[in-house]
């Protein structure tokens, strides 16, 4: 987008403008006892609600002390470690089965299972000429924009978008769930069609495969895979599906339902949410750090070599200079992310299929250097460990997933979670969310616009004037 010289200088004086003038003294915040990003020091979230949806566990309470301790993870009470090694051990595909848990609270037996899944499949097909006209049109390298206004879109063919009675947003929120894949996919090969000329493939997905088998269906232009990449992709939407009340895109939906708004709106709202790199954007950064590492280090398999690459991107030396170590640490958990933990066996097998393993073991590397280097630099008030974001993004460039559909499959899961969310909201909303937000501006007078004038082009002090009414 190219902009004339004077349209430049004016964005360029105001923005200095509005960085001077939206300035608040970090001192205020403690001064006023403000929990910024509504966490304390310590990085507890402030309570704003409750939810039988998911828990996240990183401490143990022992004699009245918080003791950290390994994280877990639990769907409507379930252990997520369950629920995967359940679906694994059965081969099986367990996305179905969580989404039926989450959504409504309970396992499903093999009848409702299968109805579940008929429901799904019946839901993976878009409005007449969709992709055409709203996919296809202005394409974009930000897949996670290219859903946001495809799902607005969908909104003008629903008669009852606004409706809010819960068959409807039950309705509603299935229908995302087995289209949002969709949206995704087309999206990028209409972005790799008319940005990269490269060919266009829309394949249809089967109602009768699963949520992974059909990605990767509709992804791939002979539409072919293996039994074990279907396997770890569904076991990445089961440990992505669900988070919490409290992460960013949750909250989120939270809010946004809490205004009354319909479901397209919510999830939108959500998904422009999720796309941030401090929320859904961390796989790509840890992608393009390791990237960088390879470029960096001359020998990769020396621990002394990487040790000091972490060291100086810690130090703001090397890759983005912000002095982060992408995909260690988390918000809430201490000594260990229970997802990682998950995904790290399942990485291996599949780095051994995909003859991958000199990367796998450099991630290891990484993963075990990676927090001695943080505590060795940094003062920190909990333990650091490698989060699912990690290993999230190794897994899905060997799958051949594109860099630009890392974010949206994460959105193809946490879809599920977000419509869990908005339906308890929904029966237990009785108030707007509205927080508080202390005003540290000073009072003025108002002086009319000459004497504002006078004073800016002679530079001297005019004494305020103040109004009548």
């Amino acid at each position: 987008m190219n902009m004339r010289d004077d349209v430049y200088q004016f964005l360029n004086h105001y923005a200095g403008k509005c960085i001077q003038n939206d300035d608040i003294d970090n001192i205020l915040f403690d001064e006023y006892n403000v929990k910024r990003g509504l966490r304390d020091k310590q990085g507890v979230g402030v309570l704003a609600g409750l939810t039988s949806i998911s828990t996240i566990e990183a401490h143990n309470l022992v004699d009245g002390k918080k003791i950290p301790c390994d994280g877990r993870l639990y769907f409507r009470g379930y252990d997520i470690k369950d629920l995967v090694r359940g679906a694994v051990s059965e081969k099986r595909y367990g996305f179905e089965e969580t989404a039926y848990l989450l959504l409504f609270g309970e396992l499903p037996n093999k009848k409702e299972l299968s109805e579940f899944e008929n429901i799904l499949g019946g839901f993976r097909s878009l409005p007449t000429n969709f992709v055409r006209d709203v996919i296809m049109k202005a394409p974009s390298k930000d897949i996670m924009n290219t859903l946001t206004r495809s799902i607005l879109t969908l909104s003008s063919y629903d008669e009852k978008a606004n409706d809010l009675s819960m068959d409807n947003v039950l309705r509603q929120c299935l229908m995302l769930i087995s289209e949002l894949p969709m949206m995704a996919v087309y999206g990028y090969h209409a972005y790799n069609h008319y940005e990269n000329d490269d060919s266009m493939y829309i394949h249809r997905p089967a109602p009768n495969l699963s949520m992974a088998e059909n990605i990767l269906r509709m992804l791939r232009p002979d539409m072919k895979y293996s039994r074990l990449e279907a396997e770890i992709l569904d076991i990445a939407l089961m440990l992505h599906m669900e988070h919490g009340g409290g992460n960013n895109s949750t909250f989120t939906t939270h809010v946004v339902t809490s205004a009354g708004s319909d479901t397209y709106s919510v999830i939108a709202a959500a998904l422009s949410s999720l796309k941030g790199p401090k929320h859904g954007g961390a796989n790509i950064k840890v992608v393009e750090m390791m990237a960088d590492l390879k470029e960096s280090v001359k020998d990769t398999k020396d621990e002394e070599q990487v040790w000091n690459y972490l060291e100086k991107v810690l130090n703001k030396e090397a890759f983005d200079n912000r002095g982060l170590i992408y995909g260690m640490g988390h918000a809430v958990y201490t000594l260990s992310d229970p997802r990682a933990i998950i995904f790290h066996d399942f990485v291996e097998s599949l780095a051994k299929e995909k003859g991958r393993m000199d990367d796998y073991e450099l991630y290891a590397m990484v993963e075990r250097l990676a927090p001695q280097v943080i505590a060795k630099e940094r003062k920190i008030y909990k333990g650091v460990s490698t989060n699912v974001d990690f290993y999230s993004g190794l897994v899905y460039s060997m799958l051949d997933i594109p860099l630009e559909l890392y974010t949206p499959i994460f959105a193809m899961a946490r879809v599920v979670g977000w419509s869990a969310h908005r339906m308890e909201e929904l029966v237990n909303v009785d108030k707007i969310i509205r927080p508080a937000y202390k005003s540290v501006s000073d009072k003025k007078v108002y002086e009319n616009i000459e004497l504002r004038n006078k004073a800016k082009l002679s530079g001297e002090e005019y004494k305020k004037i103040e109004q009548k009414p």
